[in-house]
């Protein structure tokens, strides 16, 4: 036993966050640092780089949410287009407004037009 060659391993290694050259500690850069030098460097035309790609678009359709209480909305209400969760909320979406109504559809980020 005495004899052995105790193995040591890499996750005892004490110095690990020091760089051998110059023996300074090694620097973490953000991602924004990272995406600046990218784009500083010389890149051939067809390099594919982290700021350069594209996510595709979703195929799951987006959640629709109640526009009076934030729940969410399984029905449409045809005449306003809010959106609304049961019948208490589309009693009170068909009481609103047309103002209220476009201030809602505003804040949604919807651009049709009511009226």
């Amino acid at each position: 036993m005495s004899g052995e060659i105790e193995k040591s391993h890499c996750f005892k290694v004490e110095n690990k966050f020091i760089v051998k050259s110059g023996c300074k500690k090694r620097m973490w850069r953000s991602l924004k640092q990272i995406l600046t030098t990218e784009r500083t460097l010389p890149w051939p035309n067809d390099a594919v780089l982290y700021f350069s790609i594209n996510a595709p678009p979703t195929f799951k359709p987006t959640k629709k949410y109640s526009d009076i209480s934030g729940l969410p909305a399984p029905y449409v209400d045809r005449h306003s287009k809010l959106y609304y969760n049961n019948s208490e909320e589309f009693a009170t979406v068909r009481s609103l407004p047309m103002d209220i109504t476009a201030g809602y559809l505003q804040l949604r980020g919807a651009n049709t037009i009511v009226g």
